[in-house]
């Protein structure tokens, strides 16, 4: 299936939540998303956009996205954030994510980026899979963590 991949735009933005509702669903969190479509046009495209984002298509629907974000590495210097790489489910193994990641890896070397990090959940073993077979090293000896809303209220009240 024929598809092209181009930079999104904040009209895109609804499909794009709608895949990331997607994404919560396959990773059975089906109730976390709290982000709006409100939220990712004023955060990706007001005065200091927050994020980037990459959009696939076909004909004029979105089967795609990634979304990265600037970060900073005190041992590497300027990095990206791969925040999510979502693929709908009738699009996967067409090539799309590959040309999505592709994407994301020539803007963060065009950025001069030191480094791209993204996480993938342990039990996903296709994109585990996908990722190593374009040469990500998946550090399974490191855990992610987190202060959630609610914790970051709970640590400012015992501070």
């Amino acid at each position: 299936m024929k598809f092209s991949i181009r930079e999104a735009k904040k009209e895109d933005m609804d499909q794009v939540l709608s895949l990331i509702n997607e994404l919560a669903v396959f990773e059975k969190e089906e109730n976390a998303v709290e982000v709006t479509l409100d939220d990712l046009i004023r955060d990706g495209f007001g005065a200091n956009p927050l994020f980037h984002c990459f959009v696939g298509e076909v004909g004029n629907e979105i089967k795609g996205m990634a979304l990265v974000y600037n970060r900073y590495s005190t041992w590497k210097g300027p990095i990206i954030h791969l925040e999510d790489l979502i693929v709908t489910e009738s699009m996967r193994g067409t090539g799309m994510g590959t040309a999505l990641l592709n994407e994301v890896v020539t803007y963060g070397h065009g950025l001069g980026v030191k480094r791209i990090n993204w996480e993938v959940i342990d039990w996903n073993e296709p994109a585990i899979k996908f990722y190593e077979s374009k040469g990500a090293n998946v550090m399974r000896d490191w855990d992610v963590v987190q202060l959630d809303e609610n914790g970051i209220k709970n640590y400012i009240a015992n501070i």
